[in-house]
């Protein structure tokens, strides 16, 4: 096992990020977390099953193909992720009191302009909400592209330096997802929740720039690859240094703050060849979800098959990624610093609510 760390000393008073983040993270340091918290690429994988319009699917489908995946990886998972309005309901009798859970905070609708992709936080919920749910963390995916109009940046970085003043408020973790997306006047978009095919490497990187300033309040990023999954080349092959380049540089980006591989809806193959590079780059794991169980869902309404196909493939493959990850990765270790306390009472003292939290 490699013995590169990314230790993070904490003031008392972010007790709750780094418990939080202790969670998340195996015995060792890693995170081998699953997403179950999509919802469009569900729906449409119900309505092709169902031969019906997405329109129609019904929130009972919804909720069973998640309990099944639920049901299936949460006990392979360091973490598992999952949406308030189905997810939460759908995985609770098969969570892992002993494992991590993350609450999905954005909603997935959102605003297309050929300037650039307005987010939305879900309606009716909050930072707050998921703090009393006892949840380890906060998930925000927030859509981004530097080359977006003044007025979507100025959004974005708002919705997202909002979330993270309320994680800091709260003391939960707060974990970013970024995603580059393409413009909605390209030919072949659409408001789905794809990765873009086309997208540039430095696009995402400045990107993670921006919001590795610590006024942002991430304390663990969610990143996609900076190239695109379709044409991930493989370890050892011709590319395979670019490539590597691509992820040194995006990790330069993260200026410190750890971070984690997304899978973007990429293939199983094209997901552990992004692993292999991100680990090398200093990744402390992944938070994946359609690479793992994609193929094992498509066997819905038939319950037995999803049931048999997650256990005969997708827990293997995350055993794998899991092992690539350990191998190669940069654990992660935090530690709280209390060399300042000094007397009884300071430990309550600093740990009492703000004004803020209170009104929350």
């Amino acid at each position: 096992m490699t013995s590169n760390r990314a230790a993070i000393a904490l003031n008392p008073k972010r007790w709750g990020k780094h418990w939080g983040l202790r969670r998340l993270a195996d015995e060792q340091g890693f995170f081998s977390m699953v997403a179950i918290d999509q919802r469009p690429p569900i729906v449409n994988l119900v309505a092709k099953a169902r031969g019906i319009d997405a329109a129609h699917v019904s929130f009972e489908d919804i909720v069973r193909c998640k309990a099944l995946l639920a049901q299936g990886l949460a006990p392979h998972a360091s973490a598992m992720l999952v949406d308030p309005n189905y997810g939460l309901p759908a995985a609770s009798p098969w969570l892992q009191p002993a494992r991590g859970l993350l609450l999905t905070l954005e909603d997935h609708r959102f605003d297309d302009h050929p300037e650039g992709r307005l987010s939305h936080l879900i309606k009716d919920w909050s930072v707050a909400q998921i703090r009393r749910t006892g949840a380890d963390a906060v998930k925000l995916l927030a859509w981004y592209r530097p080359d977006a109009s003044a007025a979507v940046l100025a959004h974005q970085q708002a919705l997202v330096r909002k979330v993270g003043q309320a994680c800091l408020a709260h003391d939960i973790a707060f974990v970013f997802e970024l995603l580059v997306h393409p413009f909605a006047a390209r030919a072949g978009q659409t408001a789905s929740y794809e990765e873009d095919a086309g997208k540039q490497a430095q696009l995402v990187i400045q990107s993670v720039r921006t919001f590795a300033d610590p006024s942002y309040g991430v304390d663990l990023f969610k990143l996609e690859s900076p190239l695109p999954m379709a044409s991930m080349p493989a370890p050892g092959s011709e590319g395979a240094d670019a490539a590597q380049d691509a992820f040194d540089q995006m990790a330069a980006a993260c200026a410190g703050v750890p971070w984690v591989l997304l899978s973007a809806g990429g293939s199983a193959s094209s997901f552990r060849h992004a692993l292999h590079y991100a680990c090398k780059a200093g990744a402390s794991g992944f938070l994946a979800g359609r690479a793992v169980w994609w193929d094992a869902l498509k066997a819905f309404p038939d319950e037995e098959a999803v049931l048999q196909a997650l256990q005969r493939d997708s827990v293997p493959y995350l055993e794998t990624l899991r092992e690539r990850v350990r191998s190669t990765g940069r654990a992660l270790q935090t530690r709280v610093d209390f060399a300042q306390i000094t007397a009884e009472g300071e430990v309550c003292e600093q740990r009492a609510p703000s004004e803020q939290t209170a009104k929350d």
